[in-house]
């Protein structure tokens, strides 16, 4: 373990931060729906990750640090809306290679309608490229848990794709 003084710290959280909005952009995307919530809620996932700069003890988990705080903040910003806007934008999707478009928009569809806990799961590992033991770290479940979502959510997608 790398131990880094308060400033060091505070640079390598800029520094990640930076490198990876994109990636934060559309993992709070997934959950609001929303182009200006979601900014809102990486913005809001930033200043909470550089205020609490000093809570990361080790580097090495700077990514599962920044995740959880990320995933805690885009689930307290649909909890305070009373109506989530469930307008598509299709432009921030790509198609997988190899795939149609509009293949790829029902894949994003089914896994937008799949419920909260499921959705993350499969959000983080396949969007964001997460290990399940990272993802266990993000949710703050155990190892099998996260490993029991991720089948179920793959067996309603494929259920929900064959249809």
């Amino acid at each position: 373990m790398v131990k880094l003084n308060q400033n060091e710290r505070l640079e390598l959280v800029k520094e990640y931060l930076e490198e990876n909005q994109q990636a934060f952009y559309r993992l709070a995307y997934s959950y609001t729906k929303d182009r200006d919530a979601a900014m809102d809620v990486v913005q809001d996932a930033a200043v909470k990750a550089i205020s609490k700069v000093y809570t990361l003890k080790n580097p090495d988990f700077l990514k599962t640090w920044f995740y959880r705080i990320l995933v805690n903040e885009a689930i307290t910003h649909l909890r305070r809306q009373k109506h989530i806007s469930l307008d598509e934008q299709e432009e921030f999707l790509q198609a997988p290679p190899g795939k149609d478009i509009p293949e790829a928009l029902d894949l994003y569809r089914a896994v937008q309608s799949l419920e909260p806990k499921l959705r993350t799961v499969i959000m983080l590992r396949f969007f964001e490229d997460m290990k399940l033991e990272e993802i266990s770290k993000v949710t703050h479940t155990n190892l099998s848990t996260v490993k029991s979502r991720l089948y179920k959510g793959l067996h309603v997608l494929r259920c929900d794709m064959k249809e």
